[in-house]
Protein backbone atom coordinates (compact mmCIF):
# COMPACT_ATOMS: atom_id res chain seq x y z
CA UNK A 1 0.00 0.00 0.00
CA UNK A 2 1.25 3.50 -0.77
CA UNK A 3 0.86 6.70 1.23
CA UNK A 4 -2.65 8.13 1.21
CA UNK A 5 -4.57 11.28 2.03
CA UNK A 6 -7.64 11.16 4.26
CA UNK A 7 -10.08 14.07 4.19
CA UNK A 8 -11.98 14.74 7.40
CA UNK A 9 -15.08 16.94 7.45
CA UNK A 10 -16.64 16.01 10.82
CA UNK A 11 -14.88 14.98 14.02
CA UNK A 12 -11.79 14.11 11.99
CA UNK A 13 -11.25 17.85 11.55
CA UNK A 14 -10.26 18.22 15.19
CA UNK A 15 -9.78 14.65 16.46
CA UNK A 16 -8.18 12.36 13.92
CA UNK A 17 -6.84 9.89 16.55
CA UNK A 18 -4.63 8.15 13.99
CA UNK A 19 -1.00 8.40 12.94
CA UNK A 20 -0.32 10.92 10.19
CA UNK A 21 2.76 12.66 8.84
CA UNK A 22 1.07 15.83 7.61
CA UNK A 23 -2.11 17.76 8.43
CA UNK A 24 -3.43 20.55 6.18
CA UNK A 25 -6.67 22.48 5.70
CA UNK A 26 -8.23 21.40 2.42
CA UNK A 27 -11.52 21.35 0.56
CA UNK A 28 -13.54 19.21 -1.79
CA UNK A 29 -15.83 20.56 -4.49
CA UNK A 30 -19.34 19.38 -5.26
CA UNK A 31 -20.21 18.29 -1.70
CA UNK A 32 -22.19 19.86 1.15
CA UNK A 33 -21.87 18.88 4.82
CA UNK A 34 -25.21 18.04 6.46
CA UNK A 35 -26.33 16.70 9.86
CA UNK A 36 -28.31 13.91 8.24
CA UNK A 37 -26.57 10.83 9.66
CA UNK A 38 -27.70 9.14 12.87
CA UNK A 39 -25.11 8.18 15.44
CA UNK A 40 -25.96 5.31 17.76
CA UNK A 41 -22.36 4.44 18.63
CA UNK A 42 -20.64 7.79 19.29
CA UNK A 43 -22.98 10.78 19.84
CA UNK A 44 -26.16 8.88 20.59
CA UNK A 45 -27.39 5.41 21.47
CA UNK A 46 -29.80 2.93 19.88
CA UNK A 47 -33.30 4.32 20.25
CA UNK A 48 -31.96 7.86 20.80
CA UNK A 49 -29.51 8.60 18.00
CA UNK A 50 -27.51 11.77 17.73
CA UNK A 51 -27.03 13.62 14.46
CA UNK A 52 -23.59 13.80 12.88
CA UNK A 53 -22.44 15.01 9.50
CA UNK A 54 -22.27 13.29 6.17
CA UNK A 55 -21.75 14.69 2.71
CA UNK A 56 -24.39 15.14 0.05
CA UNK A 57 -23.67 15.90 -3.61
CA UNK A 58 -24.21 19.59 -4.35
CA UNK A 59 -22.59 20.82 -7.56
CA UNK A 60 -22.00 24.43 -6.48
CA UNK A 61 -20.75 23.72 -2.95
CA UNK A 62 -17.27 23.60 -1.43
CA UNK A 63 -16.70 21.66 1.79
CA UNK A 64 -13.67 22.63 3.87
CA UNK A 65 -12.06 20.23 6.28
CA UNK A 66 -8.70 18.76 7.22
CA UNK A 67 -6.55 16.49 5.08
CA UNK A 68 -4.12 14.04 6.64
CA UNK A 69 -1.23 12.35 4.88
CA UNK A 70 -0.77 8.80 6.12
CA UNK A 71 2.53 7.12 5.30
CA UNK A 72 2.44 3.77 3.51
CA UNK A 73 3.61 1.73 6.49
CA UNK A 74 0.89 3.20 8.74
CA UNK A 75 -1.93 3.06 6.16
CA UNK A 76 -3.27 -0.48 6.83
CA UNK A 77 -3.58 0.14 10.59
CA UNK A 78 -5.09 3.59 10.08
CA UNK A 79 -7.70 2.25 7.66
CA UNK A 80 -8.58 -0.53 10.10
CA UNK A 81 -9.03 2.05 12.87
CA UNK A 82 -11.14 4.34 10.67
CA UNK A 83 -13.27 1.49 9.34
CA UNK A 84 -14.12 0.63 12.95
CA UNK A 85 -14.70 4.28 13.94
CA UNK A 86 -16.98 4.91 10.95
CA UNK A 87 -18.78 1.55 11.12
CA UNK A 88 -22.14 3.17 11.88
CA UNK A 89 -23.10 3.57 8.24
CA UNK A 90 -20.14 5.15 6.47
CA UNK A 91 -18.47 3.83 3.33
CA UNK A 92 -15.09 4.75 1.88
CA UNK A 93 -14.95 6.82 -1.30
CA UNK A 94 -12.20 8.50 -3.25
CA UNK A 95 -12.40 12.19 -4.00
CA UNK A 96 -10.21 14.98 -5.31
CA UNK A 97 -8.85 16.96 -2.35
CA UNK A 98 -7.62 20.50 -2.99
CA UNK A 99 -5.36 22.59 -0.81
CA UNK A 100 -5.32 26.37 -0.51
CA UNK A 101 -2.48 26.56 -3.03
CA UNK A 102 -4.73 24.72 -5.54
CA UNK A 103 -2.53 21.62 -5.34
CA UNK A 104 -4.67 18.50 -5.67
CA UNK A 105 -4.42 14.97 -4.37
CA UNK A 106 -6.68 11.95 -4.48
CA UNK A 107 -8.05 11.44 -1.01
CA UNK A 108 -10.22 9.05 0.91
CA UNK A 109 -13.45 10.13 2.60
CA UNK A 110 -16.14 8.30 4.52
CA UNK A 111 -19.70 9.09 3.42
CA UNK A 112 -22.99 7.94 4.88
CA UNK A 113 -25.57 7.44 2.16
CA UNK A 114 -29.36 7.09 2.41
CA UNK A 115 -28.99 3.33 2.01
CA UNK A 116 -27.52 2.79 5.49
CA UNK A 117 -29.68 1.90 8.48
CA UNK A 118 -28.60 4.93 10.54
CA UNK A 119 -29.34 7.53 7.88
CA UNK A 120 -31.86 10.09 9.18
CA UNK A 121 -32.02 12.37 6.18
CA UNK A 122 -33.04 15.99 5.85
CA UNK A 123 -34.88 17.86 8.57
CA UNK A 124 -35.50 21.48 9.48
CA UNK A 125 -32.70 22.97 11.56
CA UNK A 126 -34.88 23.49 14.68
CA UNK A 127 -35.75 19.77 14.57
CA UNK A 128 -32.08 18.85 14.18
CA UNK A 129 -31.17 21.18 17.08
CA UNK A 130 -33.79 19.58 19.33
CA UNK A 131 -32.47 16.10 18.59
CA UNK A 132 -28.85 17.21 19.07
CA UNK A 133 -29.70 18.77 22.43
CA UNK A 134 -31.17 15.50 23.73
CA UNK A 135 -28.52 13.12 22.37
CA UNK A 136 -25.41 11.80 24.05
CA UNK A 137 -23.32 8.67 23.59
CA UNK A 138 -19.99 7.03 24.40
CA UNK A 139 -18.02 9.84 22.68
CA UNK A 140 -19.90 12.59 24.54
CA UNK A 141 -22.80 14.90 23.94
CA UNK A 142 -24.07 15.54 20.45
CA UNK A 143 -24.14 19.26 21.22
CA UNK A 144 -20.40 19.22 22.01
CA UNK A 145 -19.79 17.59 18.61
CA UNK A 146 -21.60 20.42 16.80
CA UNK A 147 -19.91 23.17 18.79
CA UNK A 148 -16.46 21.64 18.40
CA UNK A 149 -16.96 21.24 14.65
CA UNK A 150 -18.01 24.89 14.31
CA UNK A 151 -14.98 25.98 16.35
CA UNK A 152 -12.60 23.85 14.25
CA UNK A 153 -14.04 25.18 10.99
CA UNK A 154 -13.63 28.77 12.14
CA UNK A 155 -10.02 28.00 13.14
CA UNK A 156 -9.20 27.12 9.51
CA UNK A 157 -11.20 30.03 8.09
CA UNK A 158 -13.95 27.86 6.64
CA UNK A 159 -17.52 29.05 6.14
CA UNK A 160 -20.30 26.52 6.52
CA UNK A 161 -23.77 28.08 6.82
CA UNK A 162 -25.42 24.76 7.79
CA UNK A 163 -23.03 24.10 10.69
CA UNK A 164 -23.02 27.72 11.88
CA UNK A 165 -26.82 28.03 11.75
CA UNK A 166 -27.17 24.88 13.85
CA UNK A 167 -24.54 26.19 16.28
CA UNK A 168 -26.50 29.45 16.63
CA UNK A 169 -29.72 27.56 17.41
CA UNK A 170 -27.94 25.49 20.06
CA UNK A 171 -26.37 28.55 21.69
CA UNK A 172 -29.78 30.28 21.95
CA UNK A 173 -31.28 27.42 23.98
Amino acid sequence: MSALWIFGYGSLVWRPAFAHSERRPAFIEGWARRFWQGSTDHRGVPGAPGRVVTLVPEASEICWGMAYRVDAEAAPAVLETLDHRERGGYARCNVRVEFGDRRQKTGLIYIATPSNANYLGPAELPEIAAQVTRASGPSGSNEAYVLRLAEALRAIGADDPHVFALEELLCRR
